[in-house]
């Protein structure tokens, strides 16, 4: 299985990177809308596809209003978009709203509340349980993460290092971590201010939870860390890998 990388930074685009926006194409999932949801042009089909929110931040959501672009390529299937309520809510009426963007495409919106463990089983997809949990962000933020029969994923981002004991038994032994990295070792202070972690909290949390890969998203977009990425994750030996735009992770 593997997850594309189609946009790996955060708050606002860069010449390198989109925000957040991931996709798994054997699993019919994408996480989260950032500025690279474009780009989904070059998986989506005729099949029903479901988009997981974490939080409702405009560098997670903004990509919702690309679907029109999307369908010049192809005819789409079902896009069914998951979250809390409140956000949905917010999308809906905010984001949505006839002064900011008049036509509104048709997702079907499913609240998660009340369910934060439960099977998703749709046709010509795989089976996934998949959870979420709460983090620790400015407006709320959620963490998701997906079991298969035989492979594990966690997505966590927008979150401080003093919610990770609550989210620690959510991502235990998980096969592959996605964590937000928005700040280098050294920028704790700022981090916990903000709602974000470091490289150094990052890969401490990655170790406790005894995931077996990390992979670093949400990088802030006025670092430079060219120097730090790899084009493939794929054979490497290396505990922790920075994501960049276009990253193909086998799982």
């Amino acid at each position: 299985m593997r997850v594309i990388i189609l946009g790996s930074g955060g708050y606002h685009p860069n010449n390198e990177r989109h925000t957040l926006c991931l996709v798994l194409p054997e699993a019919g999932l994408i996480l989260d809308a950032g500025t690279a949801f474009f780009r989904l042009a070059d998986y989506l089909d005729q099949r029903r596809w479901d988009v997981f929110l974490t939080h409702t931040h405009l560098d997670h959501i903004i990509g919702l209003t690309y679907y029109w672009s999307l369908t010049r390529q192809t005819k789409l299937g079902e896009m069914v978009v998951h979250g809390l309520e409140e956000k949905l809510e917010a999308v809906r009426t905010h984001l949505f709203a006839d002064p900011l963007f008049p036509k509104m495409p048709p997702y079907r919106f499913e609240p998660l509340d009340g369910h934060p463990r439960f099977l998703l089983e749709r046709t010509g997809w795989p089976s996934t349980e998949i959870r979420y949990f709460p983090l620790d962000h400015p407006g709320g933020s959620i963490g998701y993460r997906f079991d298969w029969s035989d492979r594990s994923l966690a997505y966590v981002t927008d979150t401080t290092a003093r919610a990770a004991a609550s989210y620690l038994p959510h991502i235990r032994g998980v096969d592959l971590l996605l964590h937000e990295c928005h700040f280098p070792t050294g920028c704790e202070d700022l981090a916990a201010k903000t709602g974000h972690v470091t490289r150094a909290q990052v890969e401490r949390v990655a170790s406790e939870a005894g995931a077996k890969r990390l992979v670093l998203l949400h990088r802030n977009p006025i670092e430079d860390d060219r120097s730090s990425q790899t084009s493939d994750a794929a054979g490497t030996d290396s505990p922790s890998l920075v994501a960049h735009d276009g990253l193909v992770v086998e799982f």
